[in-house]
């Protein structure tokens, strides 16, 4: 295992922090929040790049499994595209993966599935996600209202499942392996999943995309972001959940935490506050 990349110990289970990269972004694309008010969060927490989103992978490894949840951007653009280097920095090559768990489907959580020449980059892997979700990005009405971007962001979707059609499989609430459930989570999109990992009296949530910028969504749950399918009832998940991390103390993972790859939730006035752990 290489300490050099942030995990923790879950029972049977290592669970890595893999850093994808940042993605260039914009703070306006934030509601509910006035970017002024949206920059000094961000400058209080001490981030430098404000305006930017980081993206985290998780490699799950058990007993006989390799697990790898989310994918990241992958050959899509100009940013990120690091998790095949930093898996291979760990031991890890695409070969190995026997799972992909999808907390959704946007591109920078799926872009790392196909490669250049869109195909399959986890040859051995089954791809899980929710049905919901796998619904939502068939449906033929939502394509046609959609903008270009949207298009596209759809038939990246759509190849994407179709190259891995024979090893897709739709999550029904059982667990995954022992030890690790799918948590539905929606609002971002509607089948966002999130991955719940128990063992004795410590328990690890995987939480993908509950919060893009974490500082500013944990002060104030009400602030969404532009990808939100609804986002009422992202506010809602958000809320739920973080309120669920305080009581239950959960160590938490997210797609946008910082490379850190782990944090803890506390209530803070009518809001809530992320501090982030990088040891065990």
């Amino acid at each position: 295992m290489n300490p050099l990349f942030p995990f923790r110990q879950i029972g049977d289970f290592h669970i890595t922090a893999l850093s994808d990269g940042n993605m260039a972004a914009s703070l306006d694309l934030l509601s509910g929040i006035k970017k002024s008010d949206a920059d000094v969060i961000q400058y209080r927490a001490g981030i430098s790049e404000p305006a930017n989103i980081h993206i985290n992978c998780y490699l799950i490894r058990g007993p006989g499994r390799i697990i790898l949840v989310d994918a990241g951007t992958g050959p899509l653009n100009d940013m990120a595209g690091q998790l095949n280097a930093n898996l291979a920095a760990v031991g890890v090559s695409p070969e190995d993966v026997d799972t992909v768990l999808l907390t959704h489907c946007h591109p920078d959580h799926i872009g790392g599935l196909l490669d250049s020449e869109k195909q399959p980059v986890f040859k051995h892997a089954e791809i899980f996600l929710h049905p919901l979700e796998a619904q939502h990005w068939q449906d033929d009405e939502k394509m046609k209202i959609a903008d270009a971007r949207g298009q596209r962001h759809v038939e990246r979707v759509r190849q994407t499942l179709e190259a891995y059609a024979p090893k897709v499989r739709l999550f029904n609430g059982d667990k995954i392996a022992e030890g690790i459930l799918p948590v539905w989570l929606p609002g971002h999109t509607p089948g966002h999943t999130g991955f719940r990992i128990n063992a004795d009296e410590r328990c690890l949530l995987i939480w993908g995309d509950i919060v893009h910028y974490p500082h500013i969504q944990s002060a104030q749950p009400a602030v969404s972001i532009l990808f939100d399918t609804d986002p009422v009832q992202a506010e809602e998940t958000r809320r739920q959940i973080m309120e669920k991390a305080v009581s239950e103390k959960l160590i938490i993972a997210g797609m946008h935490l910082s490379q850190a790859g782990f944090a803890s939730v506390h209530r803070d006035g009518s809001g809530y506050r992320i501090f982030y752990s990088e040891k065990e």
